[in-house]
């Protein structure tokens, strides 16, 4: 990654742009991990049931719905860099402050905020990166954005079991928080995007909205919201109970932990090779291949017998999963215009949301009334297929196009 932009005479190397913009990704990556680790250890300590623990995850979502619908309208009015400081900086105070939480009323407060900081990061940074990328390599450049999140999950599954059991679960926070802050340091050294600044008019907020609904691209809304939809609902609903499922097997917290460490592991490659597939196979099918594998894997996970097919089939969810996942991000952010492109792709980051906040509830009140995980897995499965027969039926390919 050796082609640097120039924007009034700053050059920056693509290798710094991306990695400003992935060490964002990586710690809010970092936070949602980390949070499916704490809450086994702060369902004990505060005593919470089910029911409370997933709405923890839930109000974290609503937050990201409104943060993301809000970050690409002030985006595409003001500039993808401000916005870009702006999101990570509401994200790391939010993180840091959860350390000092005495109750869940403040912890729920505070991961609203966490959320609508991270809810923000990810349209922005996307499009900040795909807006900076050459044609020939842009989807690519927006997966291995992504795939700093599989390293932001790695690292959340190793200080979780390395330090939780040992210091507790308010030490993780601050281990998240800090490093973000100098990350925002590192950011401010970035220009805005060429596309960005070649725009001969500014979107007013109230315009974007309309755009987005406008014929000609009302189609391709509906279809990325309704992607999100399905991918939000059963990655959170499946990935931020893990742990607590494997606990609920008859698990200890260690054992557990390091479990969910394994799996956790397959995330990275998942993300490779989508990027290497986007632009040889294309967006669409990328995603529509890792969507049914990863549908699956959720089905066979549900049914998992032992101890060897938790932790196989555990490892293909996790792999196709983040597959799918960085295949939504490459697909989305190609299907609207430079000057709605950050509404377009926020609000369907947003709307996709409400299946994040639904899904940790649901899986939490399902698993509470002693439906078997069967059951709860096949859910999952089901979801995913229909968000896999509107991306195959419905799907926009954008590889080979110049951007609009």
């Amino acid at each position: 990654m050796v082609d640097p932009i120039t924007v009034r005479g700053k050059r920056v190397s693509a290798t710094r742009i991306l990695t400003a913009s992935g060490l964002g990704l990586l710690f809010d990556a970092f936070d949602v991990g980390i949070l499916s680790y704490v809450l086994v250890s702060l369902s004990k300590e505060w005593h919470l049931t089910h029911t409370v623990t997933g709405l923890v995850g839930s109000v974290s979502s609503i937050g990201m719905a409104i943060g993301s619908g809000l970050a690409g309208l002030f985006a595409d009015r003001f500039g993808r860099r401000s916005l870009f400081l702006v999101t990570l900086l509401i994200y790391s105070l939010a993180t840091g402050l959860s350390a000092f939480a005495a109750g869940i009323g403040i912890f729920f407060v505070l991961r609203f905020f966490v959320g609508l900081g991270l809810g923000g990061e990810l349209p922005v940074a996307t499009t900040y990166v795909l807006e900076s990328s050459p044609e020939s390599v842009r989807a690519r450049r927006v997966v291995l954005l992504e795939s700093f999140w599989a390293i932001g999950s790695l690292v959340a599954a190793l200080v979780s079991f390395f330090v939780i059991p040992a210091h507790g679960w308010r030490i993780v926070f601050l281990i998240g928080a800090i490093p973000a802050l100098y990350t925002i340091v590192l950011r401010f050294a970035l220009p805005e995007t060429p596309k960005y600044q070649h725009l001969s008019q500014r979107t007013s907020m109230s315009q974007a909205v309309r755009q987005i609904w406008s014929p000609g691209i009302a189609r391709r809304s509906l279809v990325t919201w309704i992607l999100w939809l399905v991918m939000n609902y059963s990655y959170y609903g499946m990935f931020l109970w893990l742990p607590s499922v494997l606990s609920d097997k008859g698990y200890s917290l260690v054992h557990s932990l390091g479990y969910s460490l394994v799996m956790t592991l397959a995330q990275i490659p998942g993300y490779l090779t989508a990027a290497w597939l986007v632009e040889k196979w294309g967006r669409k099918k990328t995603l529509a291949t890792s969507m049914i594998l990863a549908a699956l894997a959720a089905l066979a996970f549900g049914f998992a017998w032992n101890t060897a097919s938790l932790i196989i089939f555990g490892l293909l969810l996790s792999y196709f999963m983040l597959a799918a996942f960085a295949g939504t991000y490459a697909f989305t952010v190609e299907q609207f215009p430079t000057a709605f492109r950050a509404t377009g792709m926020g609000w369907a980051a947003g709307f996709g949301r409400i299946g994040s906040a639904l899904a940790p509830f649901i899986t939490g009140w399902l698993l509470g009334s002693q439906l078997g995980y069967g059951w709860v897995f096949g859910i999952f499965f089901a979801v995913i297929i229909v968000g896999f027969l509107f991306v195959s039926l419905l799907g926009r390919e954008t590889k080979g196009q110049a951007l609009e």
